[in-house]
């Protein structure tokens, strides 16, 4: 019976998590990562809430009635998705028209529910074997562990709306072993049959309906992006990538011996460039449908590096649907594909590059690790740009476009130029506006640019052609008092108090380039509709987003966690209730900071996150099992002294190991990680010891402390940076340890 229970627990885990990672996939790519953070985070309040019932009304997990709710997530995990998506949520009307509020708050009830029914099913486990629990939070760790790594399989083998149904299996298949009669092993059948029935149909399902750019020829979605390929005519394919990015496939014959009137066009072209080597080594950061490499070859490169984080693009280009239409271009012995992230590509690689080209290289979607991180990548920062100037030949050259971004990039290169020591760095780069193409780009010299290179680098400026070129840096006498020129000029915080957006400079320590909303931007007349790019606007749309979540769990969730002090029976007095709330508010601190943190080493990829959180979970495992014999004074210095390391010598790992390929990078992660994990896992099975049948209160605490502390460190992070944050919640922990200590008040 102790080892069905044990497995009992860790398959509701597996599907718990599992359901967190695959609805974030979902949401962020269907409703913008922005709007899935404020979803996912509301929904994951279930499990404490589940908690939270069956410690009020004990009898709703007791015995042979343990099946029905895990019956009832099984049946909710596949039932919310799809009926979430037939509320016709818009997102962008959320603060403003009541019929949507109303949808918001159903669609968050809805993707509530398995979460809900876990936690009944999990705590009416822990109430009942208490004294066992260092064993039964074991298996709940390792059950969360091996969900990243079921879901992350589930979604590369079957894509990750029929994967979103899949991860009902495990609870049912927790319901049959819970099932002591026959007739309750055959209800378990019933939604099994709903899963393979739905799961083929979950592409359908699991998708808003949108106006396309072109016909859509395909679709493919696994656990890195969703890619659509679309058809624009006959010579042009695109890709689409979490509805957000575009990438232009050329149709090419393979053949290079052709006059120049049949020579492919670009809208950025560097043919000027290139041309200014004898033999061009160019790197393009975020290669998507292989244009930027075709460019290259064109212009005569003699290796080029295509640098794409999304395997599944590389392999359709390379050897998939796609190879024989763009003349087989990745197949060309100049070419190096590489599916790495772009910035890891460019600190491992021994050599130097001549010409470094980067276009709209993000593409806004969250990070695998969940909306819960609301992450940007780490092409954008300080010193990214200190990376590439470093990666540059003697005379090489970077051209960096995006469309939002630039004025926070102009601020961080001057910084990484002056940094690296460079005289007189705004000699070393100009700014274009391409007021056509609605986009900015920055031209980077490792020789101070020269006129004749600057006024020809991408077409001869001239006023004929100013309405679709012109500098912005140096700027002509009309355009002085541009923004970007006068932060050249006299540097971002000069500039800040009269800018509509955040100007300041994003670093590795934080890396939030795409959230430039500054709350005295803040209105209630602007939510009357809320674009999801407002945040490029200056409207803090992140923030009030997270300032929701924490109301709404705040005003509302916590104080249902204090409807049980009117019980006689099994109450939490003060000290505990504080110590619950403390342990669940610091883990997904810390948590949620690693993921963002260690994504720098092992690149955004799901390889990154995975490595995270599974040795987190799987050695928090463990360290539950050791939890009796290793002393709490002992655990949580441990994690104090743990993160004080990481602190004081995460850069200097980064650069000492930044150059290993990812395999070494993942085993270096995972080893760092491991002894914080270990030692993470002992502080909650040591206080459910001391609560006996009160752990279910315990239980409700610790997660909605978990939302709480999730949320508010992201809003931390992005005021005061990943170490501020880790200081945080370290002293959050100590907080934990005293209230640990005060044995006299835990007395039941």
């Amino acid at each position: 019976m102790k080892a069905q229970r044990l497995s009992i627990v860790a398959l509701v885990s597996v599907t718990v998590i599992g359901l967190e990672l695959t609805w974030t996939r979902i949401f962020s790519a269907e409703f913008f990562y922005t709007f899935a953070f404020l979803v996912l985070s509301l929904a994951v309040l279930g499990i404490g809430m589940g908690a939270l019932a069956l410690h009020l009304w004990p009898g709703l997990g007791r015995g042979p009635r343990l099946v029905i709710p895990l019956l009832l997530c099984g049946a909710t995990a596949l039932a919310a998705p799809p009926l979430a998506f037939k509320l016709g949520l818009d997102f962008s009307l959320i603060y403003h028209t009541p019929a949507m509020i109303g949808k918001l708050i159903a669609g968050v009830l809805l993707l509530n529910l398995p979460h809900f029914f876990a936690g009944v099913a999990l705590a009416a486990i822990f109430r009942e074997h208490h004294d066992d629990m260092p064993r039964l939070y074991m298996a709940d760790l390792v059950g969360a562990a091996a969900g990243v790594v079921f879901a992350i399989l589930a979604m590369d083998a079957w894509q990750t709306p029929a994967a979103t149904f899949f991860c009902a299996a495990p609870v049912l298949l927790a319901a049959l072993l819970v099932s002591c009669r026959w007739y309750w092993r055959l209800l378990p059948l019933v939604p099994a049959a709903a899963m393979v029935w739905l799961a083929p149909q979950g592409l359908d399902l699991l998708e808003r309906q949108r106006e396309e750019r072109a016909p859509v020829l395909g679709k493919h979605w696994d656990s890195v992006s969703k890619i659509k390929i679309l058809d624009y005519g006959e010579d042009f394919r695109g890709f689409n990538i979490d509805n957000a990015a575009h990438s232009t496939l050329y149709r090419f014959d393979g053949n290079w011996d052709r006059p120049d009137s049949l020579r492919f066009e670009f809208g950025i072209d560097v043919s000027y460039l290139m041309d200014q080597f004898d033999e061009c080594t160019f790197l393009s950061l975020g290669a998507g449908g292989g244009a930027d490499a075709l460019q290259a070859l064109q212009g005569g490169c003699a290796e080029v590096h295509a640098v794409e984080v999304i395997g599944h693009i590389n392999e359709m280009m390379k050897t998939g649907e796609f190879a024989e239409f763009t003349g087989n271009i990745y197949s060309d012995p100049r070419v190096v594909v590489a599916t790495e992230d772009a910035r890891a590509y460019v600190r491992r690689y021994p050599g130097k590059f001549d010409l470094i080209y980067s276009l709209s290289s993000n593409t806004f979607a969250a990070l695998a690790s969940g909306a819960f991180a609301l992450a940007e990548n780490y092409l954008f920062t300080t010193e990214a740009y200190r990376d590439y100037w470093n990666a540059l030949s003697d005379g090489g050259y970077m051209m960096m476009e995006h469309q939002f971004f630039m004025p926070r990039l102009v601020s961080e290169l001057r910084d990484a130029l002056e940094a690296e020591g460079v005289d007189q760095p705004t000699d070393h780069f100009a700014i274009y506006n391409l007021p056509s193409m609605r986009r900015n780009k920055i031209l980077l010299s490792k020789k101070p640019l020269t006129d004749e290179i600057r006024n020809n680098a991408f077409a001869p400026l001239s006023p004929e052609l100013h309405e679709h070129i012109h500098l912005l840096y140096p700027a002509a006498d009309s355009l002085q008092d541009n923004l970007i020129n006068q932060i050249v000029l006299n540097g971002w915080e000069a500039e800040q108090d009269s800018a509509d957006f955040d100007l300041s400079p994003a670093t590795d320590n934080r890396p939030f380039t795409a959230q430039l909303g500054l709350w005295k931007n803040f209105s209630f007349d602007k939510l009357e509709r809320v674009s999801p790019f407002a945040e490029v606007m200056g409207f803090p749309l992140s923030k009030l987003l997270i300032v929701t979540i924490l109301g709404v769990v705040v005003v509302l969730i916590l104080p249902l966690n204090l409807l049980p002090a009117i019980k006689r029976t099994d109450r939490l007095r003060p000290i505990p209730w504080l110590y619950f709330f403390a342990i669940g508010a610091a883990f997904m601190m810390v948590e949620v900071i690693l993921i963002l943190q260690f994504t720098l080493l092992v690149g955004p990829s799901i390889y990154g996150v995975a490595t995270i959180l599974l040795t987190l979970l799987l050695m928090s495992g463990i360290g539950s099992r050791l939890s009796t014999r290793i002393s709490a004074g002992v655990s949580f210095a441990a994690i104090l002294i743990w993160l004080v390391l990481d602190m004081l010598l995460f850069e200097s790992m980064v650069a000492g190991l930044g150059h290993l390929a990812l395999p070494g990078r993942i085993v270096t992660t995972g080893l760092a990680v491991a002894p914080l994990g270990l030692f993470m896992g002992m502080p909650f099975p040591k206080a459910a010891l001391r609560v006996g049948p009160a752990v279910p209160w315990g239980l409700a605490v610790n997660g909605t402390a978990s939302v709480l502390g999730s949320t508010a460190i992201v809003l931390f992070a992005f005021a005061y940076g990943f170490r501020v944050s880790l200081i945080l919640a370290g002293g959050v922990y100590l907080i934990a340890a005293m209230l640990y200590s005060a044995r006299s008040s835990w007395r039941r």
